[in-house]
């Protein structure tokens, strides 16, 4: 169901950089999605930066350069994984 949500906006959404968080049966798990463009002009890998994000989950993940999941054990973590991943791109517009 993420997934779907994830390419629906990026297909819709100008500019799309989207992080979700879920708790799914007792695990944290975290959907980054980013528009074409941001991974072609700007040279955002969400591959990159799911590993990264993934840390607050004490997880860990990848994917593809405009679409990257992770899962972890630490759910409390995903709040944490949310804030880092909207700090990140107010440093990086």
């Amino acid at each position: 169901m993420a997934k779907d949500i994830c390419f629906q906006l990026k297909g819709e959404v100008p500019n799309l950089f989207m992080l979700l968080g879920a708790e799914i049966n007792g695990k944290a798990n975290l959907f980054l999605a980013m528009s074409d463009n941001l991974t072609k002009e700007k040279n955002w890998n969400a591959s990159a930066l799911i590993r990264e994000f993934s840390k607050e989950i004490q997880g860990g993940g990848g994917g593809q350069a405009f679409y990257a999941t992770a899962g972890g054990t630490h759910i409390e973590g995903i709040n944490n994984a949310l804030a880092k991943a909207k700090s990140w791109v107010e440093q990086n517009q």
